[in-house]
């Protein structure tokens, strides 16, 4: 009977930051355990570091004795919405958000991906279909604008629990559950990091 800490492993960067605050993660960085099992995607950082609450919620995994392992990875375009989504009347353009085939790939590689894009609605709907419609995926949708399955189902992701239409399926990823309320650039309260742990856990024990 083993006595004493259980070591795991949660990491926030592939590489050292640059400049003021050396060593924290940057855009288009992901840290690898050995064993990949849950991926919390985070969008664009600002100048030099990960956007809460993506950190926190890494923490809170481990914290909580969850025994597998967690990587972060931070969108080298994270920002914006894909450059197929509908464009929204009065919206300002900017950076487009969009993938590598490589972030596809590091995606692929674990069971659950916790995916955060922020707090604009359409633009979080938009970002999981674009994600999900590359990434083969069991995800858990964190966010601080509300959405619902059928916001999700409607533009072609697959949910637990909502479907797309027949024929407007989008995504080979699935949407296994959303927790709503998580402010950006903010600590999330206790309770909703528990939410994330167990919706996570419940798709690992499906995995196992």
């Amino acid at each position: 009977m083993p006595i004493g800490r259980v070591t795991q492993v949660v990491d926030c960067r592939e590489s050292m930051g640059m400049g003021k605050g050396g060593g924290l993660a940057q855009r288009g960085t992901i840290s690898e355990c050995r064993h990949p099992d849950v991926i919390v995607v985070g969008m664009s950082p600002g100048r030099r570091h990960v956007t809460k609450p993506v950190c926190d919620i890494t923490s809170a995994l481990r914290r909580e004795g969850v025994e597998f392992s967690v990587s972060t990875l931070v969108l080298n375009a994270g920002s914006g919405v894909p450059a197929d989504a509908p464009k929204i009347a009065g919206s300002v353009l900017g950076a487009y958000f969009g993938l590598s085939a490589k972030e596809v790939s590091q995606i692929e590689q674990h069971k659950v991906a916790i995916l955060h894009h922020g707090n604009v609605r359409s633009h979080v709907v938009e970002k999981v279909r674009f994600i999900l419609a590359q990434a083969d995926v069991k995800a858990v949708v964190v966010s601080q604008a509300p959405i619902d399955y059928e916001d999700l189902a409607k533009v072609g992701v697959k949910t637990a629990y909502v479907m797309p239409p027949e024929g407007a399926i989008r995504t080979k990823g699935t949407v296994v559950a959303i927790v709503g309320g998580v402010t950006r650039g903010q600590t999330p309260p206790r309770e909703k990091l528990s939410e994330v742990i167990q919706a996570v856990m419940k798709e690992m024990k499906k995995s196992n």
